[in-house]
């Protein structure tokens, strides 16, 4: 006959005291490094928001005053100035950081060491990413409007602005997560230096992308940028006059991104810190 033996209530609690532990761990590493961007956000930012103020200051007020280009491309520049912010920013301050901490400092080992799975210490570092992109992309708002002297601004859209950019941030932290564990250490910063520049100027922040039919092929090109998504979803929230790709169609395809860099930067990481 056999036997049946019924769980104590200290076995059948267990998984619940693991499940509190690591949310507790995930917690308080994730409320460290939140206060650790707070002290140092004004050094952020400014690594972050140099290249998309200048950008947004010549293109927008000095060719604009010259006449150059024509008043309304400020407002069209400023949403791609934002996109361009949330997401290099998510990717800048995952990618470099992680490299560090996986290299010289070897900081990785004490979040490695916490209650705590590696998937989820993975996922800590694209929510803090996360929330970098964001911070940026928040201050690129008044930033443009004592540049240009106005920012465009439309309530009924700020729905679908809040989920392009904060699905914007997740996918730049996803790919500077995986670029950061995927590639070797020695490796990381010429191989950031050569893929910033076309993710610039690939990512239809000077221009909407529904204008390049005219040059098919580069219509292809920047379609296989992520930030492209970006800047259409951001035009179509906040100015739905200029040409722009569907919303549907920008929420979709950075929504599948957000998975499948999740994805991505999950198995890397996870690779990378069982080695």
């Amino acid at each position: 006959m056999t036997t049946l033996h019924e769980a104590t209530p200290a076995q059948a609690t267990a998984p619940a005291r693991r499940t509190g532990s690591a949310w507790t761990a995930f917690r308080a590493i994730l409320w460290r490094d939140i206060f650790v961007t707070g002290r140092e956000l004004w050094v952020m930012l400014i690594q972050t928001s140099i290249t998309p103020l200048f950008m947004l200051f010549i293109f927008g007020r000095v060719l604009s005053g010259q006449g150059y280009v024509r008043g309304n491309f400020a407002e069209l520049l400023q949403l791609g100035v934002i996109a361009l912010a949330a997401f290099m920013t998510a990717l800048q301050t995952v990618a470099m950081p992680l490299v560090l901490e996986f290299g010289f400092t070897k900081e990785i080992e004490d979040r490695l060491l916490a209650p705590l799975r590696t998937e989820l210490v993975a996922i800590e570092k694209l929510v803090i990413s996360t929330l970098r992109g964001l911070a940026s992309a928040v201050l690129m708002y008044p930033l443009g409007w004592l540049i240009v002297g106005s920012a465009p601004w439309r309530p009924e859209g700020l729905p679908l602005l809040f989920a392009v950019a904060i699905l914007g941030a997740w996918v730049g932290g996803g790919v500077g997560m995986t670029l950061a564990t995927l590639l070797p250490t020695n490796r990381i910063n010429v191989t950031l230096s050569v893929i910033i520049t076309p993710l610039v100027f690939t990512g239809c922040v000077q221009y909407p992308w529904p204008k390049l039919k005219f040059i098919p092929w580069f219509q292809v090109v920047t379609a296989f940028n992520p930030m492209t998504y970006v800047s259409e979803g951001l035009r179509a929230a906040m100015v739905p006059n200029v040409p722009h790709m569907a919303p549907w169609i920008s929420v979709l395809v950075l929504f599948c991104l957000a998975l499948a860099f999740t994805y991505a930067s999950v198995i890397c990481f996870r690779r990378r810190a069982t080695t």
